[in-house]
């Protein structure tokens, strides 16, 4: 870590900031206790938070901020805020006072200020969004999860070599398999740019663990660690999880309340519904990284809770202390001849698109 502070926290963003924000670091301090953290926001309203948990006044600095970023505020008057707890918290990170920031707040706002003060890193063209979801073994990687709506060949093979930084710094993984979003497995499947990015992630740096292309079952299935997409494909395809996800739950709910003999069903079942309860819990999953910027960037879900915002530092506590900038430019060094040999796109042309059977 090179900063005085191991993150910038942005302490009005959030629908119950900042209770929620100062709960999360209270239990985030216990988890982390050699980090300091800069709170930014209303001065008065952290003090007298703080004065209920001890570690979390223990760990934190009180930066003030006399404004904070509306949940309805557009990008473009986002960056006019110059004051804002959001604005201090990035602009934190790009002077090296801080190794990263963590914010709930607004989405856009969020990753519009971070392209304008922290900017990307050399070599990258477009930062992408990685974030981690449950599967049947275990959890996995996938990016971009909607910063990047239209991506090129250059973008896919950028977007691997961080997410493959990714699952080593948050998962653990000493060599995490990669995969391609495509709709069919088979070479000849997909456009243009999706069978160029394999065929250079082929011969990159991470071409032992590049498993080809891999298709929506899949990223459910966990057959490969790390899933590469674009970000309307990756958004589209999180929406619809987050959905089905709701659906069972619902549905198990209503199964289960639906006779004497269902409620009997749910007593004598109850221990393992509680572990599967635990297992889909959306806060352990909370906390999407945006990856390719000069320092760690990772928004928490708005509506999330104190445990979730805490599980959220955990993952930037994870990129920050495995130095994973630094090895996005070491994975990055390895692939730039391979790019700038590669022709621009033309998916616009219909001979080069795969039709999918």
């Amino acid at each position: 870590m090179s900063g005085a502070f191991s993150l910038a926290v942005d302490a009005m963003g959030g629908d119950a900031a900042p209770e929620m924000i100062v709960a999360g670091l209270e239990i985030a301090a216990e988890r982390h206790p050699a980090a300091r953290f800069l709170l930014v926001g209303d001065e008065d309203r952290l003090r007298t938070l703080l004065a209920s948990h001890p570690r979390a006044t223990a760990a934190c600095v009180i930066r003030h901020a006399a404004e904070a970023i509306g949940s309805d505020m557009k990008p473009a008057a986002a960056l006019r805020v110059r004051q804002s707890s959001m604005r201090l918290a990035i602009d934190a990170v790009a002077v090296g006072e801080a190794d990263g920031v963590i914010s709930a707040g607004n989405t856009g706002a969020l990753l519009a200020l971070a392209k304008v003060v922290m900017k990307t890193m050399p070599g990258i063209d477009r930062p992408a969004m990685a974030g981690l979801w449950p599967t049947a073994r275990g959890d996995v990687v996938v990016l971009d999860l909607g910063a990047n709506v239209a991506c090129d060949t250059r973008n896919l093979v950028e977007f691997a070599i961080m997410g493959d930084v990714f699952a080593r710094a948050v998962l653990g993984l000493t060599a995490p398999s990669v995969g391609l979003l495509n709709v069919g497995s088979e070479e000849q499947k997909g456009d243009g740019r999706l069978r160029q990015a394999a065929e250079l992630l082929k011969r990159s740096p991470i071409a032992a663990q590049f498993r080809g292309f891999v298709e929506g079952h899949d990223i459910a299935a966990g057959t490969t660690d790390v899933v590469v997409t674009d970000g309307f494909t990756g958004n589209v395809a999180l929406k619809t999880a987050e959905g089905s996800l709701r659906l069972i739950g619902d549905l198990l709910r209503q199964v289960f309340a639906s006779s004497l003999s269902a409620k009997l069903g749910y007593v004598l079942a109850r221990s393992g519904l509680e572990r599967l309860r635990e297992w889909l819990d959306p806060r352990r999953y909370n906390g999407a990284v945006m990856l390719g910027l000069n320092g760690v960037l990772v928004k928490s879900h708005g509506g999330t809770d104190a445990a979730g915002f805490a599980h959220a530092i955990d993952v930037a506590m994870d990129m920050v202390s495995n130095r994973s900038n630094e090895r996005i430019r070491e994975g990055l060094a390895g692939i730039t001849t391979l790019l700038a040999s590669q022709p621009k796109d033309d998916d616009a042309d219909p001979a080069r698109l795969a039709v999918a059977r």
